[in-house]
């Protein structure tokens, strides 16, 4: 029973962990189901909460519908994530319910954070959830986002979510193994980053060498994410999101992929 007690008493740990949209389209459920149970493995063994935000719904419309065209119309975006949001929640509800956990759907726009009243229920929704030990998975609500109330990309939505929820971590999963001194799909000798201080711009500048193909940011959206959050001194990560065990190894003090701001190597 004392054991019991001591592990309820044990201080809650908050990570934001953001997945893009081409982990999620070509990963699909099985790796979904991965990133679930190691969400279920973060909270059970190191008492740490995971805000989920996931891209994908418009590259995952498009995929299902055949939509070709690479330039979309902004309702033609609207139109997809319409179609592209349930489809993407089917698959983490099957994640979820794989790994006995449940997740709440949170769609949001850049106005439900800069609104002050719209902002403390947001807060309130998500810090009941996570009571709950319900998963919470945020998007943008693209279906009646315009241009002018847009978060940019999700890498933005994730570090703003950070600061606002107060998170120790913020953790943004890529399809390369962090940032690199040059373009690895380029370049195969380029040399992997673990260790960023402080951001400067010739991080930048390796940064806008990669480019995503299927989301809306690339290296330097998360880059300019990880900046805002280290201000709130919210350590950021960049790690390749299809290892089955990078967000545990992290929390065991690993040193995986890219690390910004703390210390080396923290855990």
């Amino acid at each position: 029973m004392k054991k019991s007690n001591a592990k309820s008493n044990m201080k809650k740990r908050r990570w934001v962990v953001k997945a893009g949209s081409r982990m999620v389209c070509e990963g699909g459920p099985l790796l979904l189901r991965t990133w679930m149970h190691q969400v279920r493995d973060l909270g059970k063994k190191h008492q740490i909460e995971v805000i989920w935000v996931t891209s994908g719904a418009i590259a995952l419309a498009a995929l299902r519908t055949d939509f070709k065209k690479s330039i979309k119309t902004l309702p033609e975006k609207q139109a997809l994530s319409a179609i592209g949001q349930p489809l993407i929640m089917d698959q983490y509800n099957l994640a979820l319910q794989a790994t006995s956990l449940l997740g709440a759907q949170v769609l949001l726009t850049a106005g439900d954070m800069e609104d002050p009243s719209r902002r403390r229920n947001l807060q309130n929704t998500l810090n009941q959830l996570l009571k709950m030990k319900i998963v919470p998975i945020l998007n943008e609500n693209d279906a009646v986002a315009t241009e002018e109330i847009k978060f940019g990309d999700n890498d933005s939505l994730a570090s703003k979510v950070a600061i606002m929820m107060r998170a120790e971590r913020l953790i943004l999963l890529t399809d390369v193994e962090g940032l690199y001194e040059d373009d690895p799909k380029k370049n195969a000798q380029a040399p992997l980053i673990h260790f960023v201080a402080k951001l400067e711009t010739k991080e930048m500048k390796f940064a806008k060498r990669s480019k995503s193909k299927q989301g809306t940011g690339g290296m330097i959206s998360k880059l300019r994410a990880a900046d805002q959050a280290l201000k709130h001194n919210i350590i950021t990560h960049l790690i390749r999101g299809d290892h089955p065990h990078n967000l545990l190894g992290i929390a065991s003090g690993e040193s995986i992929g890219t690390q910004i701001g703390g210390q080396p190597h923290e855990g």
